[in-house]
């Protein structure tokens, strides 16, 4: 079939030298991509280079089908894979070194500091990520307490950085040596360092905005043409230490503003949200143009900015939804419940109830309870292990018989297609596109953002801030027909219409006082204690019937749990002992 491209398009595919193509939402990168192989000349030896595996596998398949069989599709990481494992023979470490093994291998000790030896490993682990990311040729380059965002554990960085700093490049040499297994990181590391000339015409760089440093250093090495594609307002990696590299090169520019996924409604609110950044720096207003898409299917999605706002949503879902169909969680289900550092939110459940005999590792294992682990968590700015103690102190015991519901519930991989909905975190789902998308009430606001740059006692990071916009805005932009958003995420102006239904803050102002990004929890806190303070009180039979009530007429887990003065997790137990699951 062949393709009516736009204007822009055509100047893309018409260019000579070094580009770059700041590209909206669906705005058909790929098309125009596979285009521009297509036109160069028949000997051309050309490189995509993908973000992450499943899009280096589905640019394969794109590419094959458009008989484009000879352009090289690689990401970053297999690139560098193949050049630096086999040659070197080293052992691969999967998921990484977990805060207790660093611990075992350099012999730390506490300096100290309770738990001092975990919070260091911890440290050490996270310098190594961020040496790995960056192009510098010597650790000593680099300054880690400038990355580390929490002003406490900033603190403790900076205390005991010559230690740290010498504990880490001693991690280094024992990977370069060979002598442990490594990360993915270190490989790629090694890769850059070596000064790689890779044997291509054309360079095409997808994802540009979440680029490493390090894969950009090689990228910008090489004398083929080098064509970057991203876009400047999706960039939401900055925590793994990516750049914005449209904004590291001096290319050509070269837009594409249309979006072909949604139309002229959720275009003009993106813009409108994107507008917020004008509260933090200067903004240049954001050209995008949405075209009506074409008649969808019937996927339907429910995102959240993270893993706690996702769970609380799926809980709440299956209870007013009792006869759902299957649910899909992007990724691996098991990996919600797991953090960076392995550790699990069953090890924390049983930190909570006392069962050391049942903690798996080794690090929670030390702690005394949920507010010990709490102090270590202060200390490292560790944001995952933080969220899942939120999770054990507002659901405690009932998180067993919650996840088991949800699991029973989950659809394999390759039915992901005839689940009812989908749940998935932001960072889960780039890339990925849905007919309807429903957002969970936990993302940036713009109030919030105000009353964070107006409270002057507070040291606010631009950079985050930027990206919390930029989440949002991603979020915002993976329906192709129907968005419905609660009503604290509009910006002032918003375009009323069948694409946007709006979400009443009174069905979400009960499920804001989570945790958010800069740690402000104390209240939602005092209200949890409060009413798990009740929660095993028993049950009455007048309160029974009142929860039987609400259960059938349809109220949220939120608003019944605020109702009965009850934890959620009391709720969601009193309503299986019921039997109300099969009403």
């Amino acid at each position: 079939m062949k393709i009516n491209f736009t204007d822009e398009q055509k100047a893309i595919i018409e260019s000579h030298g070094d580009i770059k193509i700041n590209a909206v939402a669906g705005s058909g990168k790929t098309t125009t991509l596979i285009e521009y192989a297509r036109s160069r000349p028949g000997s051309s030896k050309i490189l995509y280079l993908a973000f992450n595996k499943s899009v280096r596998l589905e640019a394969q398949k794109r590419f094959v089908a458009e008989g484009l069989a000879g352009v090289t599709v690689e990401t970053a990481h297999s690139l560098a894979y193949k050049r630096i494992v086999y040659r070197h023979g080293y052992r691969l470490k999967n998921n990484g070194y977990k805060t207790h093994e660093i611990v075992a291998l350099l012999g730390l000790n506490s300096q100290g500091e309770k738990h001092g030896q975990y919070v260091v490993a911890n440290h050490i682990n996270r310098f190594i990520a961020y040496f790995c990311n960056s192009p510098a040729e010597k650790i000593r380059e680099l300054n880690y307490a400038d990355v580390v965002a929490d002003e406490k554990a900033r603190a403790f960085v900076e205390r005991f950085y010559g230690y740290i700093e010498k504990q880490t490049r001693l991690l280094l040499a024992k990977m370069n040596r060979g002598e442990i297994e490594i990360p993915h990181d270190f490989y790629l590391k090694k890769f850059q360092l070596s000064r790689p000339e890779l044997p291509y015409d054309y360079i095409l760089f997808d994802e540009g905005q979440d680029a490493s440093p390090a894969m950009l250093d090689v990228f910008l090495r090489q004398k083929a043409t080098k064509v970057i594609v991203g876009d400047s307002h999706q960039q939401i990696y900055g925590w793994r230490h990516a750049v914005n590299s449209l904004e590291q090169t001096d290319f050509i520019t070269l837009p594409l503003s249309n979006s072909f996924r949604f139309g002229p409604e959720i275009a003009f609110l993106a813009r409108g949200i994107l507008d917020w950044k004008s509260h933090i720096r200067d903004h240049t207003p954001v050209k995008i143009s949405g075209r009506d898409p074409s008649p969808g299917g019937r996927s339907r999605a429910i995102l959240a900015r993270g893993n706690l706002g996702l769970l609380v949503r799926a809980i709440d879902y299956i209870t007013e939804h009792r006869q759902t169909g299957g649910l899909y969680f992007e990724g691996n289900i098991n990996s919600y419940t797991y953090a960076d550092d392995g550790a699990s939110l069953y090890d924390i459940l049983n930190l909570y109830n006392g069962n050391r005999a049942r903690i798996r590792d080794k690090l929670i294992s030390e702690m005394k309870g949920l507010d010990d682990l709490e102090e270590y968590v202060k200390k490292t700015d560790d944001v995952q292990l933080g969220l899942m103690i939120d999770i054990v102190r507002e659901y405690g015991n009932e998180i067993p018989g919650i996840l088991a519901r949800i699991k029973e519930k989950h659809v394999a991989d390759g039915d992901k297609d005839k689940a009812d909905v989908i749940f998935s975190t932001v960072h889960r789902c780039k890339g990925m596109e849905y007919d309807t998308v429903e957002l969970v009430n936990d993302f940036i606001s713009e109030s919030r953002i105000k009353k964070l740059l107006a409270d002057t006692s507070k040291s606010i990071d631009p950079a985050r801030l930027i990206e919390e916009v930029n989440i949002l805005y991603v979020a915002v932009t993976r329906t192709r027909h129907l968005l419905s958003i609660p009503e604290s995420l509009l910006p002032e102006v918003y375009p009323r219409s069948d694409a946007i239904r709006v979400i009443a803050k009174s069905l979400t102002d009960k499920k804001d006082k989570r945790k958010n990004i800069y740690g402000e929890k104390k209240e939602q806190h005092r209200t949890v204690r409060e009413r798990r303070r009740g929660a095993y009180q028993r049950w009455t039979k007048e309160q029974d019937m009142e929860l039987t009530v609400m259960h059938r007429t349809g109220k949220s887990m939120a608003e019944m749990a605020e109702r009965l003065e009850r934890s959620k997790g009391a709720i969601w137990a009193r309503i299986q002992k019921l039997g109300l699951e099969e009403w």
